[in-house]
């Protein structure tokens, strides 16, 4: 399976319905076709033993729709490969990261960052430190998909204490991430709230967040809600 005969797998599986419903989520998000998630995941499997030449070949074209930059970061995570040098593709593919949807499917695909926390520290790290909306938002997309764990918890705190940008995505993916560190550790991360060191906009956000879930009691709810600024 080479690059073009994806590309021709991928519109017939493309679902006009689904485009025009997935455009409302994207707005300004070039190319989209409407192939569903479980899809593109089917695809990317079936398309990882073709190993490295296959995701040379993806970055030497320009995409030709959203679901083809979708499934090249699945691809990312599904090849067999060391780690030292799937760590390179992901820095080749943050740069093509341009709205929340890929964004988080590709930071959801990584699973060899959970099995390997240590090595790819670092590199959330120096995303956390960014300037742009995208590499920041999955530095912290990847922090709540993998590090949200009781070895690591006091090191995410510290991170999300120490973030600081405006963007809107970024500052969403750092309420996301806070509020899942809350349902899975209240305690931690409730005296992290009471501390106050996120931003108005995102400190609120995380709070409402934690407020929507089914696991959380209207009695905390109304504690939480007075943290609010």
């Amino acid at each position: 399976m080479n690059l073009a005969s994806i590309r021709e797998r991928l519109q017939e599986l493309a679902e006009p319905d689904y485009a025009a419903f997935s455009r409302k989520l994207l707005p300004g998000t070039e190319g989209v076709i409407g192939v569903r998630l479980p899809k593109l995941r089917a695809l990317a499997k079936e398309s990882a033993p073709k190993g490295e030449p296959l995701l040379e070949e993806f970055f030497g074209a320009v995409p030709e729709s959203f679901e083809e930059t979708m499934l090249l970061g699945m691809l990312i995570g599904a090849v067999k490969l060391p780690e030292e040098k799937r760590l390179k593709w992901v820095k080749r593919f943050i740069p093509r990261i341009d709205n929340w949807s890929v964004c988080d499917s590709f930071c959801v695909s990584l699973k060899a960052v959970g099995k390997n926390r240590s090595f790819y520290r670092g590199l959330i790290e120096e995303l956390l430190q960014r300037q742009e909306e995208y590499a920041v938002r999955c530095g912290l997309v990847m922090i709540l998909n993998w590090y949200l764990v009781p070895e690591e918890i006091d090191w995410v705190l510290e991170k999300l204490g120490a973030f600081s940008h405006s963007s809107y995505y970024a500052q969403m993916g750092a309420a996301w991430c806070g509020s899942i560190a809350y349902l899975k550790f209240p305690e931690k991360t409730g005296a992290f709230l009471e501390k106050d060191t996120l931003d108005p906009f995102t400190h609120n956000k995380m709070i409402q967040k934690i407020c929507e879930s089914r696991r959380v009691d209207s009695e905390t709810r109304e504690g939480l809600r007075k943290l609010k600024r």
